[in-house]
C-alpha cells in the first residue's frame, strides 16, 4: 500500500494552498480549490457563505495538514467538502456537499456534513422517559423523530475557533426545551485532520439537568469523488457480527441478530451493490442499506474498528475508528437527485453513502440498548476518526 503522504505532496503542489487566513487578499477562498473527475474546477467562495441564519454570522472555514483539506461552515456545523490524493496523486473531492450556505439551508436533503444532534438517529414516536417524566421530542420521520428533531443542531449556526491550521472547535448551547428535550447542554464539537491522514472529530457536552445525548456527524462520502456517479461498488468491510433489526419506521425491535448469511454480512470485503437488490424485509424497510451494526470490538489505538471502504476507481480507502458501540450504514437509498453538489453534479440515487459513528438508534426506548443518559455533573466525551490511505 503507497503512503498516502506522498500523493498528498503532490496534492499540495496541485491545489498550490496557503495557510493564510479566510479573511486576507491571498484567501484559498478565492481560487480554484479541486477538480473534478472530468478535470473542470469546483470554486468554493466565501461570498456564498458569508451570510445570516437566525441572526447569527455564517462563514466558510478551512483547515489542511499533510496534503489533506476540508472545507467548512459553522451553520449546522457541517463539513462542506474534504480534498484527499487518490491512487494517483490526483485530489479528490470525496464528501459532497452544496457550494453555498443557502443551498444547505434549502435543500430537501438537510443533513449533508452536519454535527448531528442532541440525539443521532430514531426515537420511537419522538418520546423518551427520564426520572419519571416523559418527553416528546417533534416527529420529523414519519411517525418518528429523526437525529434530534425538526430544528437539530444541522440547523443551528454554531460559534467556532480556528485554534490552528489544521482544527477546527465548534460550539453550542442548547437550551433546556429546545426540541422538547431537558437541560441546558453545552456542546464542543472539535474537528481536526491529523498527522496520521485521518479527520478526527471530538465529541463533548455538559448539562445542568439529566438529559439524553447521542453526537455524530452525517458525512456523505463518494469516495471516487463528488459527482463521479453511483457508490455500489465501493468495497465495504463492517467490523460487526450483528445488526439491530428495524420495523418500517426504521426502528430497531430491540434484537441483536447475527449477520452471518444474510446481506448484511460484511464481515469480509463486498461491494455495496453485490447484495442491495436482495429480496429481504429488512431491505425493503429501509430501501437499502440504512441499519445500525453492533461493533465486535475489534480494536487498534484502543478504538473500534468500525469499517474499511475503499472507492473502486480512485483507489481511496477509508478506515473508520470510534469510541462509539455503533456504526449507522446508509447507502444513500432516498437521494432523489432534487439537490445540486458543488461540482454541479445532482444527488443522484446511491451516489454517496454514509457511516455514521453512534449508539444504538432508539436507545432511551430499548432497555437492552447501551443508554444516552447524560446528567449534571458528568462530561460526555467520545472521538471518532476517518482515516486515509491509497492502494
Amino acid at each position: 500500500m503507497k503512503n498516502i503522504q506522498i500523493a498528498g505532496v503532490i496534492m499540495l503542489a496541485l491545489f498550490q494552498f496557503n495557510c493564510k487566513d479566510s479573511k486576507k487578499e491571498n484567501s484559498p477562498l478565492k481560487e480554484t480549490i479541486g477538480t473534478r473527475t472530468d478535470s473542470t474546477k469546483i470554486v468554493l467562495e466565501e461570498k456564498n457563505f458569508d451570510t445570516t441564519i437566525d441572526n447569527k454570522k455564517v462563514n466558510l472555514y478551512w483547515i489542511e495538514n499533510k496534503g489533506i483539506k476540508a472545507a467548512f461552515t459553522n451553520y449546522g456545523g457541517r463539513l462542506v467538502g474534504l480534498w484527499v490524493a487518490d491512487k494517483n496523486g490526483k485530489p479528490r473531492d470525496v464528501v459532497v456537499g452544496m457550494n453555498s450556505a443557502k443551498g444547505f439551508k434549502n435543500a430537501t436533503e438537510p443533513y449533508f456534513g452536519a454535527t448531528i444532534g442532541r440525539v443521532g438517529n430514531r426515537i420511537a414516536k419522538g418520546k423518551f422517559t427520564l426520572e419519571g417524566k416523559q418527553y416528546q421530542v417533534p416527529l420529523n420521520n414519519g411517525e418518528n423523530a429523526l437525529h434530534g428533531g425538526i430544528k437539530g443542531f444541522q440547523d443551528v449556526v454554531w460559534d467556532v475557533a480556528k485554534t490552528n491550521e489544521n482544527t477546527l472547535v465548534f460550539s453550542y448551547v442548547s437550551p433546556d426545551g429546545e426540541q422538547g428535550f431537558p437541560g441546558n447542554l453545552t456542546v464542543r464539537v472539535t474537528y481536526t485532520i491529523t498527522d496520521d491522514h485521518s479527520i478526527k472529530m471530538e465529541y463533548e457536552a455538559t448539562t445542568d439537568k439529566t438529559t439524553i445525548v447521542n453526537l455524530t456527524n452525517h458525512a456523505f462520502f463518494n469516495l471516487n469523488g463528488e459527482g463521479s456517479g453511483s457508490i455500489i461498488n465501493h468495497e465495504l468491510q463492517i467490523y460487526a457480527n450483528e445488526f439491530t433489526p428495524v420495523d418500517e419506521g426504521l426502528i430497531p425491535n430491540g434484537e441483536l441478530k447475527s449477520v452471518k448469511n444474510t446481506s448484511f454480512d460484511f464481515t469480509s470485503k463486498h461491494t455495496i451493490g453485490e447484495r442491495i437488490e436482495t429480496k429481504d424485509e429488512q431491505l425493503k424497510f429501509g430501501k437499502g442499506y440504512d441499519h445500525n451494526y453492533v461493533l465486535n470490538g475489534t480494536k487498534k489505538n484502543g478504538l473500534n474498528h468500525a469499517a474499511t471502504i475503499s472507492g473502486d476507481k480512485s483507489g481511496i480507502i477509508m478506515d473508520v475508528y470510534t469510541q462509539e458501540p455503533g456504526l449507522q450504514f446508509y447507502s444513500g437509498n432516498f437521494m432523489q437527485s432534487k439537490n445540486t453538489f458543488k461540482s454541479g453534479s445532482k444527488d443522484d440515487f446511491r451516489t454517496a453513502f454514509a457511516l455514521e459513528t453512534q449508539h444504538f438508534p432508539d436507545a432511551p426506548n430499548q432497555p437492552k440498548f447501551a443508554p444516552i443518559v447524560l446528567k449534571a455533573g458528568q462530561k460526555y466525551h467520545t472521538v471518532s476518526y476517518y482515516q486515509f490511505s491509497v492502494k
